[in-house]
This record gives C-alpha cells, structure tokens and sequence, in this order.
C-alpha cells in the first residue's frame, strides 16, 4: 500500500515552489481523526508497514506496525475510560520518549479526550499552574528522578483536579500501574457516535507553550491540526513513503508532533525514537546509521555539537536530507555540514501556534540563514513599528493574514485567555512576535523575538546576527547575545559563551573575540560585556532563554 497522501492534497506533485504556492492545498474532510482515519486504514490495508522504531541507552529495541499501534492505542482507549476519561477530559502526559507516548496520544484522539504533552523537569510549582489552569484530572507519568514526588506533592493542592496518577514501567504508592492495567483491558474499541461523536472543531492538543518571557500559555489545536503537517513533513523534511525520519525531540514539546508522528505518517514514513538519557553526539550518531534513517530533522545546537564530531566515521550513504529549526541556523555550521556530508541544511519556521509557515523547500535554493520563503495557504507579512508592510531590507514582525480564513493548522486561541488572544490576534492578523526581514529574492531572515531586540547608541540589533559572527570564533561552542542597561548608550551588548574544550576563559581570549566580531560584522555590533559559562539556560525545546540571562544580570 502507498501513502495516503494523495487523499488529503490537491496535488502531490510540483514543478517548482511558485507551482507549490499557488496550487498546493490540503482537504480537510468531516469529523477527520488521526487515530482511525490513518493508523487504522495502514492497519488494514498494510497492516506490518513499520510505523514506530524505539531504542533506549540500556540496549532495549521494539518496532511498531501500524496494526501493532492499532491493537496498543485501543487497550490504552479502554484502559483510560476505566479511569473516567471522557470526550474533551485533560490527560498530561510526562512521558519523555517512553513509546508508550505513542499508545496513549492515539488512545486521547479515539475518545476525543485533550492530551496535554509535558516536560519530564516540570517541579512542583509546575505541575500545580497547568493542573489548575488545564483542569487536569489525570497525569500519565515515566520515572525520573524526582518528577513522580513532585506530582506527589502538587497533587496535594489540586486532589479535587488530579484524580489519577498512571505510572509508566515503574511501581509506586499511590500510582495505578499502566503496563498491568493495560494488560487487563480489552483491544476492542468502535468509534464513537452520537453524543461522543468528534468533530474537527474540537480541541486534541493543549500545549502550554515554553515560551522565552512569561508563564507558559496554553495553545489550542483541533482535530484537523494533523493534516496541516503534510506541509511539515513531505514538503519540508521532504520525508518518504517507506523512509525512516528522525527528529530530534522528546515527547514534551510540540516539535513532536511536527516530526514524530502526524505528517510522517500521512506520507507512509516510519520514525525512528532514540531515547537518551544524556545527550551525547557520539551515540546519536551511531544510531542515526544503525537504524537506516533517511531524513532527519535536529536544532541548530545540535548540528553544532554532531560537526565537532569524526563524521567520517560514519556510513550516511542511506541519509538523504536534513533540516533544521528553533533557532536561527549559523551560516558557519551551515558550510561545515555541507563539507562533510554533502548534504545542504534545510531551515524552517514555525511556532507551537502553528505548522510550518516559511521554509526551505525542496524547490528553494538554500541561502544559510535564511528561513526560506512562506508556505502555501501561509500569507505571511512583515509589519513594522508603524503598522505598516514593510520593504525589501526593512525589519518587522512576522504576521500571518487571516481576514479571509484561517490556514491549515494555526492555533485555536489560548484556552482560558481571551485578553491574551486578543492581544496577539486582531484585525484579522495573527502576530508572531518574531521579527524577521526578506531580501529581494523573497527568503526572510530571522532576528529574534520582539523582546530579544537591543537597542544600542541609536542602532536596533537582532542577537542572532551577532550569535553567527560569534560562533566562527573556533573557541565558541554556543553563545547568546542580550543587551544590558548602560546610562549612556542605553544598552550596550553582552555576549555569554560556552567555550569548546580546546579553550580556556581569560582577558586575552575575550579580546580576541571582541575584535574578530569588530572584523566579521559593522564594529558597533561588537559585545562590550563578554561572560564565560558552562552551559546556556534553555528551554525544554532547546531555545536559549535570553530572558533568563537578563534578569540575572538585573539581580546583580
């Protein structure tokens, strides 16, 4: 059996990316669910095509078919209505990679229940804001070190919320086992009717969003939001029917369903789960060619470490494209994977708001740095300070047009936040909040969120611009760029770095850096405050929280 692509597109074919821009649209069909709209047809048409490869650092192995996920997903359905789980119930998942992720997701979408996806390093105070504001009644959780106390404890203050505690391969006091009560439920599960009946207009996904300033919101997306990642996965990962991907990413954060589950499996890809308890290149590496990955989708930061690595090594022969998201992509680790594995890095921007709204696609000559061009269906505007559209060359925030319809796969509105919706979405637009430019050629460029922006001697620059003069610096593994208050430029630059093993923090080395940047980009861009760390605070996503280095050089 073939993918089933062609059954939600207007056409899977184009000659170019004004063809795709113009011609490409996706069908939304009535009542459209993921779980048996898709994993069911593969069960019954093609019932061992490979959908899900998991392996763990302890040397465990298991391969998923789509009739294997069919039969786990309805034992996990019938498992969580013994548990009261009803259509539009909150159900957090803290699952990590844990496969068992998979069975449950698929499990909500068959009830018509909300999963809400969350970290693994929630603490306390964490757990108690999203059981509150999502009214959570049941939490599904895999150990680690620490988090099934912290619900523990949270769970305290909101029993009148949180009514069940389901432990992932581990026993605990006052937790029901899921391995055993999955055991014990039946594989038989019809689809709803009637009143239980789901619509696409219902809510399947509530993401509170690891935003870079502020408490986390709460993002909506409905039943029809999986389509949307077509554009995600066949067009920009450029995944294939029969194929492997990999995306770089655990359960808890949305760049999961962008690149483990939905669009990947629409196009007929398999994907492929490592689970890691530490990060290591290395390792990452050699299961990437262990598994036979074709297309692959990672960070920047992460590209940063696996090109410090002997990729010679390394067999990529059955590697056949790569791209990369979350933080703007340095033109130097651009170059440096291109030299040694001849593929080129393919950008994309998106939120958790949205799917994929400007990429590189296939069609596209990459430009490094660049994010591409906008997606079909995406009307995407740059607005400055005014208002007003901007030129070639001039710098605003990334708007999407919506006067006269929403596209494929934008958010809901923030649950429980009209006011905070309203703010960001009015006038038929939707704000970004990322600010960007685009060349005469029609390729954007990222800056940096709105707030990130530093404002020195009369100038406005965009971290990331001198994040890439940094990072040519062979002693820069990683680096963030702030402004801190001055009385008399009104902001002067800050650089924070973590230095690769080769080099060590002194006066000399921060000079030598400051006058490599001075040569690379316009001198009054260079960093006047240099501070060495060991490691950037990030969010769960892998985005640099610039405002948390801000606020610490204000405490101080």
């Amino acid at each position: 059996m073939s993918s089933l692509l062609d059954k939600f597109v207007s056409r899977v074919e184009f000659n170019s990316y004004e063809d795709f821009k113009e011609n490409f649209k996706i069908y939304i069909p009535e009542n459209f669910n993921f779980a048996y709209d898709i994993v069911d047809v593969y069960s019954r048409e093609d019932p061992d095509k490979k959908a899900l490869v998991w392996c763990n650092d302890s040397g465990e192995e298991k391969i998923f078919t789509f009739k294997d996920l069919e039969y786990y997903s309805k034992k996990t359905a019938n498992m969580l209505k013994k548990f009261g789980i009803r259509k539009g119930d909150n159900v957090m998942l803290m699952l990590k990679s844990r496969y068992e992720f998979w069975f449950c997701i698929l499990a909500l979408h068959r009830i018509g229940a909300i999963a809400v996806p969350a970290t693994h390093m929630l603490t306390k105070k964490d757990v108690v804001y999203r059981v509150q504001r999502a009214k959570i009644n049941t939490v599904i959780c895999a150990p680690d070190e620490g988090v099934l106390d912290y619900i523990d404890e949270a769970h305290s203050e909101v029993s009148d919320i949180l009514k069940n505690k389901i432990s992932v391969a581990m026993e605990k006091e006052g937790w029901s086992n899921f391995e055993k009560e999955l055991e014990r439920a039946s594989e038989e599960f019809e689809r709803p009717t009637g009143e239980d009946a789901i619509s696409n207009d219902d809510i399947s996904l509530n993401y509170f969003s690891s935003g870079t300033t502020g408490m986390p919101k709460m993002v909506q997306h409905d039943f029809a939001y999986p389509l949307a990642h077509i554009l995600t996965a066949n067009y920009w990962q450029n995944v294939t029917d029969g194929g492997m991907h990999y995306t770089v990413a655990d359960s808890g954060w949305a760049k999961c369903v962008w690149g483990k589950i939905y669009g990947q499996w629409i196009t007929g890809s398999g994907v492929f789960v490592y689970d890691y308890e530490r990060f290591t290149a290395e390792k990452m590496l050699e299961n990437l060619v262990k598994y036979d990955v074709t297309t692959f989708c990672a960070p920047p930061t992460i590209y940063r470490f696996l090109i410090r690595e002997d990729l010679s090594k390394y067999d990529f022969s059955k590697l056949e494209y790569c791209v990369t998201a979350g933080e703007p992509l340095n033109p130097e680790v651009y170059q440096k994977f291109l030299e040694i594995t001849g593929l080129e890095l393919m950008e994309g921007f998106g939120q958790t708001e949205t799917v994929v709204s400007i990429a590189t696609y296939p069609w596209i000559e990459p430009k490094p740095g660049s994010m591409g061009k906008p997606s079909p269906e995406y009307d995407i505007i740059l607005f400055n300070s005014e208002g007003k559209a901007c030129e070639a060359g001039e710098e605003g925030e990334i708007v999407i047009d919506t006067r006269f319809g929403n596209p494929p796969g934008i958010f809901k509105g923030y649950r429980s936040d009209p006011e905070k919706t309203a703010s960001v979405w009015y006038d038929g637009y939707y704000h970004t909040g990322d600010m960007a430019w685009v060349d005469e050629d029609g390729y954007y460029w990222f800056l940096g969120r709105s707030d990130d922006i530093i404002k020195t001697s009369g100038y406005r620059v965009g971290p990331f611009e001198v994040e890439s003069a940094l990072i040519e610096h062979p002693s820069v593994l990683e680096c963030a760029i702030t402004g801190v208050p001055d009385d008399v430029r009104g902001q002067v630059i800050k650089a924070t770095i973590v230095l690769t093993k080769e080099y060590t923090a002194s006066d000399e080395l921060k000079k030598e850096i400051q006058d490599h940047v001075k040569k690379v980009t316009a001198p009054y861009k260079y960093p006047r405050v240099v501070e060495f760390v060991d490691e950037l605070p990030k969010t769960i996503s892998g985005k640099i929280r610039r405002i948390e280095i801000r606020e610490h050089d204000t405490e101080k």
